[in-house]
C-alpha cells in the first residue's frame, strides 16, 4: 500500500483538509508546483523518468522525488534510440550515419502522465518524458515525437485522428532457458490451459487473481480498460482500450505492457507480447481502430450530414491499401512477427477492405455514422505502439492527400492463401525506404535510423541456428 500523506492545508468546514482536485486525481498534473503537491500528498519517495525506445522498451532514470522537483536536468545518450532489441548498434551505411556530435538528449517530463507505480514496495511514481536536443529542438527519430509529427500533419489540415487499440498477449510458464519452447501456464483449475477458448469466461476465470491485479494496477495508474476477453490461443488474452487521442492511447499501451508483465511476474508467470510465441497457436495482434474528426465541427469526417460515407473516408482506405505494405516494418517489426503473417494462420495477409469482414486487413465495423471507423488488423502486439499508430495514421493521411480510391469492398470469401504483404524483415525494410510519401511524413532521420536498426537485427538473427535446421539439414544434406 502506498503511504498516502495529505499535504498540510487549512482545514475547511468540519475540520476537513481541503485538497485540490488535481492532487487527488490519478493523472492530470499540469505544472511543477502541482507536481510537487501531488508527490507530497502521496508520500512519493522515488520517480522513474521513462521514455520508449524504438522497441517500445522503457528507458530512463530513477531519482528521489525531491531531486525531481528541484529543476534537475535529465539526459540520455542519443545512442539509446539507435539500439537493436538485442543491445547492439547498426553500422554506418545505407543512408544511416551516427551524428558527429553524438551528445546527450534532454528528457522533458510530460507532467500530465505522472502516475504511481503500484507494484513497487516503496512509494514510487513514474512520468513519461519527451526528448529534445540540448538547444531545445525536437528529436525527430524518437517514437513519441514521430507520432506527434504525424498528428501535427493532420492538425495542419484541420483534422484530428482518434484511435482505439486492442492488444493481445499470452500468459506462459516461466522460461529461463530460451532453447526450450514456451508452454501455457497452469490455471486455477490445476490443469494446463488449452486453446480454442475464444471469448470463454471460464478461460478468463482461470486467471482471476492475476487479472484482479491487472485491474488494480491499472486503476491505481489511472489507466482505463474497456473490456478483457480470452482469445483463441492457450492462455491468450486481449485487452481493449477506450478511444481517444493517439499520443494518450500510445502512452496507455506503453504503460499497459509494463503493467501486465509486472502483474504476471507477481504470479510467477510471464506475459509476452511476442507476435508468435507458441508454435501451432494463434499469433497476437494489436488491432487499431481509427477515425478522423473535423477539428472545427467535432464531427466524424468519415460520415456526411446524411450519414453516408465521405470522400475522405474512401481516400483514407485507399491510402491504407496502397501504403500499409510499405509501412509494415513499423507494424511487424521483428523476424518473429512474420511467423504470424502466414497462410492459414487466421490473420489477414492481404490488403483488402470490407464491411465487418475479419478476413480483410482493413475492416469497417458495423456502427452508426458518428462512430464510423477503420480497423487495421495487420499490426502485431510486439509493435511499438507509438510507431504502429504513427505508421497506420500516416498511410491513411497519404491517401487523403493523394485522393487515393480504394478497391471495391471484399466479400467474405477472401483468398487467405494470397499473401499481399512482405514475407520477411529485409523485404519490408526495402519497401519502407522506397516510399517517398511515407518518408516525408515520418521524417528522414527516423526512416534511416529505424531501417538501420532493423537490418542490424536481421544480421543478429542470422547468427542463430534454429531447431528446424538441425532437424531437417543435419543428416539429410
Amino acid at each position: 500500500m502506498l503511504n498516502q500523506k495529505k499535504e498540510a492545508r487549512p482545514a475547511g468546514r468540519g475540520g476537513r483538509t481541503r485538497v485540490p482536485a488535481f492532487v487527488k486525481s490519478l493523472r492530470g498534473v499540469k505544472s511543477w508546483k502541482e507536481a510537487g503537491a501531488w508527490l507530497e500528498w502521496r508520500g512519493i519517495e522515488d520517480i522513474e523518468c521513462i521514455t520508449p525506445d524504438q522497441a517500445g522498451v522503457a528507458r530512463g532514470k530513477m531519482m528521489p522525488s525531491k531531486k525531481f522537483t528541484s529543476n534537475t536536468s535529465l539526459a540520455l545518450p542519443s545512442a539509446v534510440f539507435m539500439t537493436t532489441i538485442s543491445g547492439g548498434y547498426p553500422e554506418n551505411g545505407g543512408g544511416f550515419a551516427y551524428p558527429e556530435d553524438d551528445g546527450d538528449l534532454k528528457l522533458v517530463p510530460d507532467l500530465s502522465t505522472l502516475s504511481v507505480v503500484p507494484w513497487e514496495s516503496d512509494p514510487t511514481a513514474q512520468v513519461i518524458c519527451d526528448l529534445v536536443h540540448q538547444d531545445g529542438r525536437v528529436v525527430e527519430f524518437t517514437p513519441r515525437n514521430v507520432l506527434r509529427r504525424v498528428i501535427d500533419e493532420y492538425a495542419a489540415r484541420g483534422l484530428k485522428p482518434i484511435v482505439a487499440p486492442e492488444i493481445e498477449f499470452y500468459l506462459v510458464d516461466k522460461n529461463p532457458d530460451p532453447d526450450y519452447p514456451l508452454t501455457p501456464p497452469v490455471g486455477r483449475s490445476g490443469r494446463p490451459i488449452g486453446g480454442g477458448q475464444g471469448y470463454s469466461i471460464a478461460g478468463v476465470n482461470e486467471f482471476d487473481e492475476l487479472i484482479d491485479d491487472i485491474y488494480h494496477f491499472c486503476e491505481t495508474q489511472g489507466l482505463e480498460i474497456d473490456t478483457l476477453i480470452h482469445e483463441e490461443g492457450a492462455g491468450q488474452l486481449e485487452i481493449n482500450l477506450r478511444h481517444g487521442d493517439p499520443v494518450e492511447l500510445a502512452d496507455q499501451v506503453f504503460l499497459f505492457k509494463r503493467t501486465i508483465r509486472e502483474a504476471a511476474l507477481k504470479h510467477d508467470t510471464y506475459a509476452t507480447f511476442m507476435a508468435k510465441p507458441i508454435q501451432e497457436q494463434p499469433g497476437s495482434a494489436m488491432h487499431i481502430h481509427q477515425s478522423v474528426i473535423d477539428a472545427k465541427t467535432g464531427q466524424n469526417a468519415f460520415s456526411d450530414e446524411a450519414g453516408g460515407e465521405t470522400d475522405l473516408f474512401r481516400h483514407f482506405l485507399g491510402g491504407m491499401q496502397r501504403h500499409v505494405p510499405n509501412a509494415l516494418i513499423m507494424l511487424a517489426p521483428y523476424v518473429n512477427s512474420y511467423r504470424r503473417l502466414t497462410q492459414g494462420a487466421s490473420v489477414p495477409v492481404n490488403t483488402r477492405w470490407g464491411y465487418d469482414n475479419r478476413t480483410t486487413a482493413f475492416r469497417v465495423p458495423r456502427s452508426d455514422p458518428g462512430a464510423r471507423r477503420v480497423e487495421n488488423r495487420i499490426p502485431s502486439s510486439d509493435a511499438n505502439p507509438y510507431l504502429a499508430l504513427a505508421a497506420s495514421l500516416a498511410c491513411g493521411l497519404i491517401g487523403i492527400l493523394e485522393k487515393s480510391e480504394p478497391d471495391a469492398p471484399a466479400g467474405s470469401a477472401v483468398n487467405q492463401d494470397e499473401i499481399e504483404l512482405p514475407r520477411g524483415l529485409l523485404e519490408a525494410v526495402a519497401l519502407f525506404e522506397r516510399d517517398a510519401a511515407l518518408g516525408a511524413i515520418l521524417g528522414e532521420p527516423f526512416v534511416t535510423t529505424y531501417a538501420a536498426i532493423k537490418r542490424a537485427e536481421f544480421e543478429t538473427f542470422m547468427e542463430v541456428i534454429s531447431p528446424w535446421e538441425r532437424e531437417y539439414l543435419l543428416l539429410n544434406v
